[in-house]
């Protein structure tokens, strides 16, 4: 027998020698299936540790001097592509007439003929059907009054349509179809105008504005500000040889503020209930709206909540790095560590006629509508103070995965024990009932 040494007073799991124990058949197979439960819990503890968790944070949202991107596809089957202007402004007082940058024109075939596309414009200040190359070099063509823009290809003239249109924008005139203008007529100005006036319009790309409340609107016309006022030249939209004029019945194909989350993200977040996985779901995606009256005008009021998507294992990777304003159209919010600035939105809708009038045909004659404004498609966007993160874990930490482990062993052998020595008492009784009645 070995020397005891001073821990033998402390041994809490006290031995019974070989011959003290009795072996039984129902003990192995409870030893057994003790094996099996023990193997099936200690993989499901296993799948529980790996699985990843998105955890919900509600914040104060104390960023300054952040942009956001706009990422939109509308079509217009009943107006032209040339007719067709986007502007954005903000509370700053930034404004953007005629945005250029970002934003591409899809001419469209007419309802009649299946709405197929023409073609598709990438659009610039100056196409190269614009640049006059065949023009004399010396040649300085007319603004009619009107200061020539300071974008001008030849500073101090107009030697193309687009900029005599410009030149009036600024100086806030009304255009027209540029009769006598000798730019526009040698360009076939009008010309190619009417020709269009059957035609529709898809325009997709995206914006880049600043994080403030503001808005953006789709509407005919070239757009300048007069005054505290902002205005659209809308005399070609009204001037029209098509029979039951334009109109802006118009498909929102997609809308949304920010980068989409990775489809990959969100292939494994389907159906699991997580909050992140509606982020895909835009309020205004596949929207339509449709009207025979040119004296239109849809608003959309969109409430904005700026929203964070953190991988796990961010912070050990790039976890430093911030947005970059620099960064092209697109990848505006896609970080190098992995994680998504984005926003998510919901938004509430009205629409109303030019003409004015009431809803007494729904039965509310007390809800009147104001007279005048400017046909088209408005979005206004309110930004929210508070910010969302959404941040993926693991369900528990690798020491609450032992633990666990622990529990399961130590449970399922307590239990196991409980039911062999229950099986063992009772195969006793039931030799001694039987050893009596012999």
């Amino acid at each position: 027998m070995p020397p005891k040494s001073r821990f033998t007073r402390l041994d809490a799991f006290t031995k019974t020698v070989e011959d003290a124990r009795i072996r039984t058949t129902s003990g192995g197979v409870v030893t057994i299936v003790s094996l099996f439960v023990v193997l099936f819990l200690a993989w499901g503890e296993w799948a529980d540790y790996r699985r990843i968790v998105i955890h919900p944070e509600l914040i104060v949202d104390k960023g300054r001097g952040e942009r956001m991107e706009i990422h939109l596809n509308i079509t217009f089957p009943r107006v032209p592509c040339e007719l067709l202007t986007l502007d954005v402004m903000d509370v700053s007082g930034e404004q953007q007439h005629g945005v250029q940058h970002g934003v591409k024109k899809t001419r469209l075939r007419p309802q009649s003929e299946g709405g197929g596309e023409i073609d598709s414009t990438t659009l610039s200040l100056h196409a190269a059907d614009e640049t006059a190359t065949h023009l004399d070099p010396s040649y300085c063509g007319p603004c009619y009054g009107a200061t020539a823009p300071d974008n001008a290809i030849k500073a101090g003239c107009c030697n193309t349509c687009d900029e005599v249109r410009e030149a009036y924008a600024q100086a806030s005139w009304a255009f027209g179809k540029g009769e006598g203008v000798e730019q526009c007529e040698r360009e076939h100005y009008s010309e190619r105008l009417d020709e269009q006036r059957h035609e529709g319009c898809r325009i997709e790309g995206g914006l880049r504005v600043n994080k403030v409340v503001g808005n953006f609107h789709i509407a005919p016309g070239r757009s300048f500000s007069n005054g505290n006022m902002h205005v659209h030249d809308l005399k070609n939209y009204w001037d029209t040889p098509v029979e039951g004029g334009h109109s802006f019945t118009h498909r929102i194909h997609s809308l949304r503020f920010g980068p989409q989350l990775p489809d990959d993200v969100h292939k494994r977040l389907v159906g699991k209930n997580q909050p992140w996985t509606n982020h895909h779901v835009n309020p205004l995606d596949g929207t339509q709206q449709e009207t025979d009256d040119p004296n239109y005008n849809y608003m959309y009021f969109v409430k904005i909540v700026p929203t964070s998507y953190l991988p796990l294992g961010w912070q050990s990777k790039f976890g430093s790095v911030r947005e970059d304003h620099s960064t092209d159209l697109g990848n505006f919010g896609k970080l190098n560590d992995g994680s998504l600035e984005t926003h998510q939105y919901s938004v509430t809708s009205h629409k109303r006629s030019l003409a004015g009038g009431d809803d007494a045909a729904e039965g509310h004659q007390e809800r009147l509508h104001s007279k005048g404004g400017i046909p088209g498609v408005f979005f206004s966007y309110d930004i929210s103070p508070m910010k969302v993160i959404n941040r993926e874990e693991r369900s528990k930490t690798f020491i609450g995965f032992l633990a666990g482990l622990c529990a399961i062993v130590g449970g399922t052998l307590t239990v196991a024990a409980a039911i062999d020595r229950g099986l063992f008492e009772g195969a006793t009784r039931l030799k001694k009932l039987r050893g009596k009645d012999l």
